[in-house]
């Protein structure tokens, strides 16, 4: 594996933090409302599949080791072993499919766009499937479908809006590729 160089630690730290804000953006419910997701957006269309990656990797240990980044200022391994364990440990395929599309073709708006659609589908499938088993208890149909009313469904609608900006931003930022090359 090749090392990352003082400008590729930076960029991945730089994105952990900007996902830890994000999550301090949020809008209390069951399954909290936050821009954790248009974070990881930028993070994987911006540095890539590995930096993406990584980046997603530091904010998920910062907040198991005690570092206060998740939604609501929460913190600790029981936030990812809790209901909403599943959607933060799938943030991490998530941003390597987002991020590896995106080195693959050109990050165009219509790129992006299926990219971090994929990505969104596989952390709704890891959330929805982990919410089953650990919070519901079961993976029966059941289950499946009351997570899915429950905690996939009400998030739709906003994760899209979050992706719509996401493109935007990322086209805007690539435009000059010297800033964000893959």
């Amino acid at each position: 594996m090749k090392k990352l160089n003082m400008k590729s630690a930076t960029r991945i730290s730089a994105f952990a933090a900007i996902m830890a804000v994000c999550a301090w953006v949020w809008i209390p419910a069951p399954v909290p409302f936050t821009l954790q997701t248009f974070g990881v957006f930028l993070a994987s269309g911006l540095l890539g599949a590995k930096r993406g990656t990584l980046s997603v990797l530091v904010y998920l240990l910062l907040g198991a080791l005690g570092v206060p980044v998740f939604s609501a200022g929460r913190a600790g391994i029981g936030v990812l072993l809790g209901a909403t364990g599943g959607f933060l440990t799938g943030f991490l395929p998530m941003a390597y499919v987002c991020g590896r599309l995106c080195q693959k073709f050109k990050r165009s708006p219509k790129t992006l766009t299926v990219s971090m659609l994929l990505g969104l589908l596989i952390c709704y499938i890891t959330g929805t499937l982990w919410y089953a088993g650990v919070y519901l208890g079961n993976l029966g149909a059941a289950s499946i479908a009351a997570a899915l009313m429950q905690c996939t469904l009400p998030f739709i609608v906003p994760d899209i809006l979050k992706l719509i900006l996401a493109v935007f931003c990322v086209s805007r930022l690539t435009k000059n590729t010297m800033l964000f090359p893959l």
